[in-house]
């Protein structure tokens, strides 16, 4: 290959260009990316830098000395696949020309329709999501965040430490119950009312009220919820529109392997936006975690490399963590695939709790809350149990 085009500079593709040179790729890198900032870590955004105790000098990604001899195509949105000439075209009309392509362009947060045009309403994905934001909670009021998911959890734990009156609305019965399953994600959404904060939980939202700035959160039951500032949490959406017609299998982002090939040869696809095959499942999942980020892109370049000749491995089991209220939880592997979970360390009221997932008696994923030892041990034998 003489050259190869990233679409997509945040960790996948960072992590897919630094994978290439690893393996000993020399020829022409492409880099091409939609924001104009170079790569830089996204989990800090709804934690540590929207609470101001991190600068964006500390999220970056690449080290000093960093050279992957790479052209960086910055602020450059990609809006076409040619497969017959194996270019990226791009929004400004520019094209690259590639003989690998890897697919690195991540995932858009959803938004709630209405709010378009409304100040003091954010969603939270991009450094510029977290800018806004950081300013707005700055000035204090009353935060209302839409969505009990992760984001909006660790959005709502940091309104809190800075003082800020916060309650979180959630559609479904019990926050967290997809990723963690129904009963420890009803231990894991306790430590909202732990520290006072409302959790409304059950109820959809209708819509929101005010002219030219938010000033409520109505709900489908009747309910208004006043709010200074609005953070809709529900969620995001691959960043695939742009493969549309180009050949490559889309469902649910860009349909993969179990190594991130794609169903075009020389096409690879990695990140958020890249449902993989998940032979443990016989199914695809979209994995949409910073590990899974920094990881997989090995796997896809060495099949890009070899042409699809190398067999696929097994995927490490998704694990993710999460920062709220002073509590660190930690989760690997899938609790749908559980018929049991019962807790091997510490105690649910406390909100120290290791929580192990079975079925048919097989560990099939872990959960900890401020057990970081057992948790790892448990991870590592889950991994082996998986590979």
């Amino acid at each position: 290959m003489r050259t190869v085009a990233v679409v997509g500079a945040s960790l996948a593709g960072l992590s897919a260009a630094r994978s290439l040179r690893k393996q000993g790729y020399d020829g022409r890198l492409v880099v091409i990316g939609d924001e104009l900032h170079r790569p830089y870590d996204r989990p800090p955004l709804s934690k540590e830098f929207l609470a101001g105790t991190l600068g964006e000098a500390d999220l970056s990604l690449e080290t000093d000395d960093e050279d992957l001899r790479a052209e960086w195509l910055l602020g450059a949105r990609a809006a076409g696949l040619d497969r017959a000439e194996r270019a990226v075209r791009l929004a400004d009309g520019r094209e690259v020309r590639a003989d690998g392509i890897v697919i690195a362009t991540g995932a858009v947060a959803r938004t709630l329709p209405g709010s378009e045009g409304l100040a003091g309403v954010h969603t939270l994905r991009t450094l510029d999501d977290a800018r806004a934001l950081r300013d707005e909670l700055a000035g204090g009021g009353r935060l209302v965040v839409i969505g009990g998911g992760f984001i909006g959890a660790e959005v709502a734990s940091t309104a809190y430490a800075l003082g800020l009156d916060v309650t979180v609305v959630e559609a479904a019965p019990t926050p967290l119950a997809g990723p963690l399953g129904a009963t420890m994600g009803d231990v894991v959404s306790a430590l909202h009312m732990d520290h006072g904060v409302r959790l409304l939980c059950g109820v959809g939202v209708k819509g929101l009220s005010g002219e030219r700035r938010v000033d409520a959160v109505l709900l489908e039951d009747g309910r208004s919820i006043p709010g200074d500032i609005v953070v809709v949490g529900v969620g995001a959406r691959p960043c695939v529109e742009w493969l549309e017609g180009s050949g490559v299998e889309l469902g649910n982002g860009v349909k993969c392997g179990a190594d991130g090939r794609t169903s075009l040869a020389g096409v690879v696809a990695v990140g958020d936006c890249a449902n993989w095959y998940d032979p443990r499942a016989g199914a695809h999942r979209r994995v949409e975690h910073w590990t899974g980020a920094r990881e997989r892109p090995d796997a896809a370049i060495a099949t890009l490399l070899a042409g699809g000749a190398v067999e696929p491995g097994v995927p490490r089991p998704p694990y993710f963590w999460s920062d709220q209220y002073g509590v660190k939880i930690q989760f690997a592997g899938h609790a749908a695939a559980a018929d049991s979970v019962t807790i091997e360390a510490g105690a649910a009221d406390d909100r120290d709790v290791l929580a192990v997932y079975r079925r048919a008696g097989v560990p099939v994923a872990v959960l900890g809350m401020n057990q970081p030892r057992l948790f790892t041990r448990w991870r590592k034998q889950l991994a082996a149990t998986s590979s």
